[in-house]
């Protein structure tokens, strides 16, 4: 793979400009690798040789992540985002919130919206009970596997 430092300059703004925050395009056994972190934005290269080392440490941070969400589970079962994107309780600005902590949901219920790229993405139950806790605020952004809301 070979990418001229001009190219790689583009990138690195493009992933600053749209608010994303990783990145990747991979060719044969070759990848480059753009990942925003808090206001930093870094661009890496990683060449076959290099693959198995920047691999182990992802690896090693979803670990933990299980670690953490099993000292979590007592509070019930985890709504997650499945998407970066902004997180609003009500499908409008003054509307009535999709759920509010103490209602029963039944699985297949909206509690949720997701808004990823200008797309507003619904996000259902997959458990009923009751809303034990919502993690995030309203208008708040969210990763890819964050708790959005417990259902006990």
């Amino acid at each position: 793979m070979n990418f001229d430092l001009e190219y790689i300059e583009k990138l690195v703004k493009m992933v600053s400009d749209n608010e994303l925050t990783e990145l990747t395009l991979e060719e044969k056994e070759s990848a480059i690798v753009i990942r925003k972190e808090k206001e930093l934005v870094q661009a890496q290269t990683i060449m076959p040789q290099a693959i198995s080392a920047p691999l182990t440490a992802p690896a090693a941070a979803s670990i933990t992540s299980a670690e953490e969400k099993k000292e979590e589970a007592p509070k019930g079962t985890p709504i997650t985002s499945p998407m970066v994107g902004t997180f609003y309780l009500a499908s409008s600005p003054g509307a009535k919130p999709f759920v509010e902590v103490g209602q029963s949901v039944s699985a297949g219920q909206v509690v949720c919206i997701i808004e990823a790229m200008k797309l507003m993405n619904e996000i259902e139950s997959e458990v009923s009970g009751k809303i034990k806790e919502i993690c995030v605020k309203d208008g708040e952004a969210v990763e890819y596997g964050q708790v959005l809301m417990y259902v006990e």
